[in-house]
């Protein structure tokens, strides 16, 4: 039994919602920051599922530099997240004029 295309879009069209509505929804910067990456994952099965159906290897090198500028922003952005949890235990993205210095 073959899958077509047209579930891996269904598919990476409801992970890409549930990404979005938890980015709208929760207040929590690192729920936040983990909605994004899930909206990123669904854009990267799209890629692939694109370059599959053409023939293409273009998607998947789209998807492989998208994994690493991901990864590299995974590092930093993780970083800087959990520093200002430590330091502010119940802050929200609400509180970003705390930022500020």
């Amino acid at each position: 039994m073959d899958v077509g295309a047209s579930w891996y879009l269904v598919l990476a069209a409801m992970i890409f919602a549930i990404g979005a509505l938890g980015l709208m929804v929760r207040r929590n910067p690192l729920v936040m920051f983990m909605c994004i990456e899930l909206m990123l994952n669904a854009v990267n099965l799209t890629f692939v599922t694109f370059s599959r159906e053409l023939n293409d290897i273009g998607g998947q090198v789209i998807v492989f530099f998208v994994l690493v500028v991901a990864a590299a922003e995974v590092t930093v952005g993780l970083g800087i997240i959990v520093a200002i949890l430590r330091r502010r235990p119940g802050i929200t993205a609400d509180d970003v004029s705390a930022l500020k210095g």
